[in-house]
């Protein structure tokens, strides 16, 4: 297992990052949003369908989530580039906790229902083990 830090609540420009995790394959900002399900199950109302750009749940459509997880990874990168001199990637990450995450189509983001991000340490490793200590120390000063 990749060994990765992971920080909460990190204080932003009048936001908040939900979570960073950083580790050899990249830098991901995680943007987690609870959404309820109703109470009685039928007609697979458990399920969310992701586009690439929309959330598609039962009775309702979001793109606000999709938009807010782009803005938050694209200000982070701006920030650790300010704070490192190191021009590096961030991942945006849409966590929904208890839904099926049915994907339609392709993204930048990456979606997942909340239970196992293991899928963030099964990509290439793309920083090395320096870079990984330099944005953390960045992160963890703030």
């Amino acid at each position: 297992m990749k060994k990765f830090n992971v920080y909460h609540d990190f204080n932003a420009e009048g936001f908040n990052i939900d979570h960073i995790a950083v580790g050899p394959t990249g830098i991901f900002a995680i943007e987690t949003k609870g959404r309820a399900k109703r109470s009685k199950t039928e007609n697979e109302n458990w399920k969310v369908e992701f586009n690439g750009k929309k959330l598609k749940f039962p009775g309702w459509t979001e793109t606000k989530p999709v938009e807010q997880a782009r803005i938050q990874a694209n200000w982070l990168k701006k920030w650790i580039q300010q704070a490192t001199g190191e021009n590096l990637n961030v991942f945006p990450v849409l966590a929904i906790p208890g839904w099926y995450i049915n994907r339609k189509g392709n993204s930048d983001i990456l979606i997942y229902n909340g239970k196992n991000p293991s899928f963030l340490e099964k990509r290439n490793a793309i920083l090395t083990e320096k870079q990984v200590r330099t944005v953390s120390f960045q992160i963890e000063k703030e």
